[in-house]
């Protein structure tokens, strides 16, 4: 018997398994594809996303970073600077699905997690102490990371809630003609994108998809692309067809008994942003050391169920930004003056920060039960009697930290032997730190000394 089971060995499937790997449990992904997939349908990785994976020591590997001011977009209209709002750490990476999955992959297995391919999971038996899949694995805990037809959510009885789709979106890898300008493009019909590289993406507003399981033909794609466009748009030699809706939808829950979910198994979206395949990642960073703290027997009453606590939150405002730039994509040309206003809010600084901050993931902050407490811990460098060494070097190994900047020997004295204590001097603000494993601040020293025992008691692993 495994002590977790993922189904699902997509990017967040993966990588949550190595996460869990990391902390020395035996996982196992079950993952019904007999080969990884070559085509991505994601490559955006935002600034929180990048931040985490720099503190496992994965960001050099999943892609090209890209620092300081980056031009970007909220619904179709390149107003943002991202650049703007980040602190720490690249702005964005360019990281294909597919290359990210592998390098997740590979990571997992390096740790001692197994990978079983070409199994499909359609359904689950939950025990007392295990739970059963469909094709015969038994595990202590059961993470479905198998996407939005989630089966081992419906097994495990969670409703998936929120609103139907009314767009059909396709999208392709084909040969395109010479000139044919690249980027956003909004008719009264619905938006033509077109990628670098020979992708094209159609939003046709006609209503949505009759069949999604039909395989998507060349015929299909340009009849949509010239429908939206006005004119015909010539295409041949067709890849990696694929179609999607804008349905919004989130489990009411994370967890049930031994069974919990991740990406899109617990949340989906329309694309705008390129939101969901982030949220997805940032869920299995929550989940892995909690998870990991449960199966071993050193978890605070109530660790495991912060993850739908904390996740569920981000989950929802990530739905409700994507649903407003859905309204304001409407082809519908009484849209345009709403538009244009927006457009030109998004030119004040304090509205690029609010918008920059939420696509990107960098504003998200937790409630840990401390105040001032709860958002992402900067990479602060400290000077110990060993040397000079990193934040980020420091939560590769995955635990809790508590960093003594000031000489606190008070403070260390009541931090367990399961958190790792790091002395030193740093250009800090704060004379002490608790962090997470997650990079999230569980206790700082201005919340007071009375507010460390508490913090410890649930934080300290």
């Amino acid at each position: 018997m495994f002590d977790v089971a993922v189904v699902g060995g997509g990017p967040v499937g993966m990588l949550l398994a190595a996460e869990l790997a990391l902390q020395e449990v035996d996982v196992v992904v079950v993952e019904r594809r007999a080969v990884p997939p070559a085509e991505s349908r994601a490559g955006t990785l935002h600034a929180r996303t990048a931040q985490s994976l720099e503190r496992r020591g994965l960001l050099a590997e999943v892609g090209h970073s890209t620092w300081g001011s980056v031009r970007f977009h909220f619904s179709g209209m390149f107003g943002l600077d991202l650049g703007a709002v980040v602190d720490d750490g690249p702005t964005l990476v360019g990281s294909p699905q597919a290359w990210a999955e592998h390098v997740f992959a590979e990571r997992a297995v390096s740790l001692g997690a197994t990978i079983l391919r070409g199994q499909e999971v359609t359904g689950l038996l939950q025990h007392d102490d295990h739970v059963r899949l469909s094709n015969g694995v038994e595990a202590r805990y059961v993470v479905g990371c198998d996407g939005a037809r989630s089966a081992v959510r419906k097994a495990a009885g969670i409703r998936f809630t929120g609103s139907g789709a009314r767009v059909a979106a396709l999208m392709g890898e084909v040969r395109l003609p010479p000139g044919l300008p690249g980027g956003y493009h909004r008719t009264p019909r619905g938006w033509l994108i077109v990628w670098p590289g020979g992708r094209i993406t159609t939003y046709d507003y006609r209503g949505p998809h009759a069949d999604r399981d039909a395989p998507v033909t060349l015929e299909e794609l340009m009849e949509a692309a010239e429908h939206i466009a006005g004119f015909p748009v010539p295409m041949s030699e067709p890849r990696s067809l694929t179609r999607y809706g804008d349905a919004s939808l989130q489990a009411e829950t994370y967890r049930s008994g031994r069974v919990l979910l991740a990406g899109d198994a617990a949340h989906v979206h329309f694309p705008w942003g390129g939101q969901g395949l982030n949220t997805g990642l940032e869920d299995a960073f929550n989940l892995g050391w909690k998870l990991a703290a449960q199966v071993k027997g050193r978890a605070p009453e109530g660790l495991l169920d912060t993850y739908h606590a904390e996740r569920h939150p981000v989950g929802a405002r990530v739905r409700w930004n994507v649903a407003a730039q859905n309204a304001l994509a409407d082809p519908d040309p009484r849209m345009d003056p709403l538009r244009e206003l927006f457009a030109e809010l998004m030119r004040l600084d304090q509205v690029n920060a609010y918008l920059s901050g939420m696509v990107s993931g960098v504003d998200t902050v937790y409630d840990v039960g401390v105040p001032g407490a709860g958002w992402m811990a900067p990479d602060l460098a400290v000077e110990t009697d060993e040397g000079r060494v990193t934040l980020v070097e420091l939560l590769r190994r995955g635990q809790t930290l508590f960093l003594d900047l000031a000489g606190r020997d008070d403070l260390v004295s009541a931090v367990g032997s399961r958190t790792e204590v790091v002395r030193g001097k740093a250009d800090s603000p704060f004379e002490a730190l608790l962090i997470r494993p997650d990079g999230y601040v569980a206790w700082t020293s201005e919340a007071g000394d009375t507010a460390l025992p508490g913090a410890l008691d649930r934080w300290n692993l």
